[in-house]
């Protein structure tokens, strides 16, 4: 029973965390799979190969259109490196689809509070400008090239299958009108299963990660490292050890926000949340992928500028928030303090989302598309690099 306890503390926690959160991931996955449907990743890379402030801005917008986990993420802006674009776009776009993303933003509204949301949309522009900025100055065209060579060896991850394929839709019409086809749910359907298939590791680790550790590290032991009764170090200590914390951590993605909602509740700074979730693309699962596809050389480039800009862009927006009051005071979680499930407003809308991926499920199946989940495991070998969503 000693050992049972604090396991069933750790799994209640998780729990209620994923039930808070479940209908806002279904609602982000589902935008996410709109947006793509109507997004072509050929047309990305052709629009990616000059490297100005405009086409910055370009992949910018483009990386929050086609969001995905952070595997999938750094293999499609591989991929496009590969087709053209240039490395500071391939990089902002890869920030961008991270970091910028509905789902995102939704999940931290969610557990940690709309304040957070915005400052992901303050935070995440800023970490673009900075990354922008560095690379002009410090990215030397010999390490590109370097780079290059590296990026077309053929060094497959496990999510290149997956950044391959293109299941946007192929027929003409308003953008209702292709939404609404069959062809348009279809490919819906198909994104919306893919990209939870690439990311729900990272999710479940994520719930289950933050829930050992709200359940077993002593409060405490946090407010000491993050130096909680001493506001000013707080400030200036956060986004510098959230970014190491989240490198350690192995959890990216989505999924990092439910430790980040652990981190905040146990007193790091409004700029150490942040940071923490910037620092996605830096794990290092994805570390020893930036080495494979890039070389050791822009490897270490990559973990250095992006490591500099994180906690820059952490300071930067916990100031500018804070000029305008919005940095909350209290450092209070909901799902981490409640150890019961009620019947709200959050068990209907979950009910209603569950209902909209149980049909979506469905006619991925019934679309014949379990086939691409081999495709995507596989590589960009077992296929031809694009799919097209049937009919049905």
């Amino acid at each position: 029973m000693t050992i049972i306890h604090p396991i069933l503390h750790a799994l209640t926690i998780s729990g209620i965390m994923t039930w808070d959160i479940l209908w806002s991931l279904i609602l982000g996955f589902t935008l996410s799979a709109i947006i793509q449907a109507v997004v072509r990743k050929k047309t990305i890379a052709r629009l990616l190969g000059k490297d100005n402030l405009k086409t910055n801005a370009t992949a910018a917008g483009l990386g929050i259109a086609s969001s995905s986990c952070s595997y999938a993420a750094v293999a499609i802006s591989r991929s496009l490196f590969r087709q053209g674009a240039s490395f500071i776009n391939s990089m902002i776009f890869e920030i961008a689809s991270t970091n910028l993303i509905i789902e995102l933003g939704i999940i931290m509204a969610i557990l940690l509070g709309w304040q957070f949301t915005l400052a992901e949309f303050v935070g995440g522009p800023l970490m673009i400008i900075l990354i922008a900025v560095f690379y002009r100055i410090f990215l030397r065209k010999k390490l590109i090239e370097e780079a290059h060579k590296q990026a077309n060896i053929g060094v497959a991850g496990s999510m290149e299958g997956h950044a391959a394929m293109d299941m946007s839709i192929g027929r003409k019409g308003t953008l209702l009108q292709r939404l609404w086809s069959a062809e348009g749910l279809t490919s819906i359907s198909h994104i919306f299963v893919m990209e939870i298939v690439a990311v729900w590791k990272d999710i479940v680790g994520g719930l289950l990660l933050a829930g050992a550790i709200a359940a077993w590290v002593p409060e405490n032991w946090w407010k000491t490292l993050f130096f909680s009764s001493h506001h000013n170090w707080s400030v200036i200590w956060g986004p510098i050890i959230g970014p190491i914390i989240s490198l350690l951590s192995f959890v990216c993605s989505i999924g990092n926000v439910p430790l980040a909602a652990v981190l905040w509740n146990d007193g790091i700074s409004f700029g150490g949340v942040m940071s923490f979730i910037f620092a996605d693309l830096i794990i290092i699962p994805i570390l020893l992928i930036y080495r494979k596809y890039y070389g050791t050389k822009m490897m270490l480039f990559i973990l250095g500028s992006f490591y500099l800009t994180m906690v820059v862009a952490g300071w930067l927006t916990e100031l500018i928030l804070n000029s305008f009051g919005l940095v909350p005071k209290i450092h209070h979680v909901a799902a981490i303090s409640t150890h019961y499930l009620s019947f709200n407003y959050t068990t209907i809308l979950n009910i209603i989302f569950l209902s909209i991926a149980a049909w979506l499920f469905y006619r991925f199946v019934k679309t014949g598309a379990l086939s691409m989940l081999k495709m995507m495991a596989g590589g960009p070998s077992s296929h031809n690099g694009s799919h097209k969503s049937q009919h049905c």
